[in-house]
């Protein structure tokens, strides 16, 4: 298969190194030449041959530069927004990816499909309850509102071109330089529900996707197989640590508070458990089947840290 990651960052570099490791040509995007560097570097990593993944400089919101982007059978829309506001997030997933879809549309040979990473978000609060593929989506705030849209982009608008779009939408990502374990061992922990999945399962779920060529004109869900109250996450991973289990609160506690911004009451108010019922039918192995497995590494390096 001939891959273009479009916004090769912390999941797509995993995906080309996956992918160019199993003989795949693999082609990583970025916008700056720093980001060009991390994909040529990997190259380095074990098992991937020499050259397996090339990079170019191009960007989604500059359709102009597109022109850049090598022939593909598989486009992944992977471009992060930064952690930015709405506005920043639209221009980004909704017309960035709209520009990507138009210029491989209009090309004499558009690749055979699509798939855009989009986010568990898009569900907004069931109390607690389970969601799978077929909830239907409830965004609660403007940026999850702005990920709808766009899946909407990644859906319909490909299906124009005569393109198969597919919705991958990533439970919390965590994995190497995104442990965060300070979050929960420092405290204060508010309750609610963890939804997560290990980045090289993020990673991985697409790569399975795509070599079995299923999941075509579906939106499916990315996460392990146990979510986890926030609370019981936090004392295990403390007694794992060696240190003492934080301090807890309430949703009522923290939004008592008064310093939260209407968007992250909204956020602290949303729960919900995500299932991986459609995934594992589809057959995908996970490398990291909960959060305790994925912890592994972590919880070894900050135990040696601290010896």
């Amino acid at each position: 298969m001939r891959v273009v990651i479009v916004g090769c960052g912390y999941v797509g570099l995993e995906l080309a190194r996956q992918l160019g490791s199993r003989g795949h040509d693999v082609t990583g995007v970025r916008r700056s030449k720093t980001g060009l560097e991390a994909i040529v570097s990997v190259n380095d990593t074990d098992g991937v041959p020499d050259g397996a993944v090339e990079s170019v400089q191009a960007d989604a919101t500059a359709p102009e530069s597109l022109s850049s982007l090598p022939e593909a059978d598989i486009v992944v829309f992977a471009a992060s927004s930064g952690g930015r506001g709405a506005d920043a997030a639209r221009e980004v997933y909704v017309d960035g990816l709209r520009n990507v879809v138009d210029e491989y549309g209009a090309r004499s040979t558009p690749p055979d499909r699509l798939v855009y990473t989009s986010s568990t978000g898009v569900y907004g609060d069931h109390d607690g309850g389970w969601v799978d593929e077929t909830t239907p989506i409830d965004p609660t705030t403007e940026k999850t509102r702005v990920l709808a849209a766009a899946e909407t982009v990644a859906l319909e608008a490909t299906a124009e071109h005569g393109i198969d779009g597919t919705v991958a939408r990533f439970a919390g990502l965590y994995g190497p330089n995104r442990y965060r374990l300070t979050r929960y061992l420092d405290g204060p922990v508010t309750a609610g529900y963890l939804n997560m999945v290990h980045r090289d399962d993020a990673a991985g779920a697409i790569r399975h996707i795509l070599e079995t060529d299923c999941a075509r004109g579906e939106s499916i869900l990315v996460v392990d197989d146990e979510p986890v109250d926030k609370h019981a996450f936090a004392d295990w991973l403390a007694d794992e640590c060696g240190v003492e289990r934080p301090e807890k609160r309430s949703k009522a506690e923290r939004i008592a508070d008064g310093d939260l911004s209407a968007a992250a009451e909204r956020r602290i108010r949303t729960s919900k458990r995500c299932s991986n019922d459609r995934l594992r039918a589809l057959a995908y192995e996970f490398a990291y089947p909960t959060f305790r497995e994925g912890y592994r590494d972590a919880i070894s390096s900050f135990r040696r840290d601290r010896t």
